[in-house]
């Protein structure tokens, strides 16, 4: 299993505007097309302004077909031009499961569904 690591660093005051975008709008679809959240955190010691959201998928070709499917959406289309300009970078990052954790992670994503 792989864990998506995306994480935004947002304008100085912009994070409440950023969730209430996120909670209203970009959640729903996003969780239509991909289904396995494993968080959603805000930093709170560190870096200030920091969103993370981590994605799990079974493999890279579900991540490419799920996120494709995401960008293809005309309400994730509508949704994005709200956010963009709150965002001053954007960093991604592919983790690979380790062994010993990969049945450790599928139970927790059985857990919320």
């Amino acid at each position: 299993m792989y864990v998506e690591e995306r994480m935004y660093l947002l304008q100085v005051g912009k994070a409440p505007e950023y969730f209430k975008h996120y909670e209203n709008e970009g959640m729903k679809v996003q969780l239509k097309h991909l289904q396995n959240l494993v968080g959603y955190y805000v930093t709170e010691v560190g870096m200030q302004n920091l969103v993370t959201h981590m994605w799990a998928y079974d493999d890279l070709n579900q991540r490419e077909k799920c996120r494709a499917a995401m960008q293809a959406d005309p309400e994730w289309q509508a949704y994005l031009p709200k956010i963009r300009p709150l965002i001053v970078t954007q960093e991604t990052r592919i983790h690979k499961a380790a062994p010993f954790f990969v049945e450790r992670l599928k139970k927790m994503l059985a857990a919320v569904k």
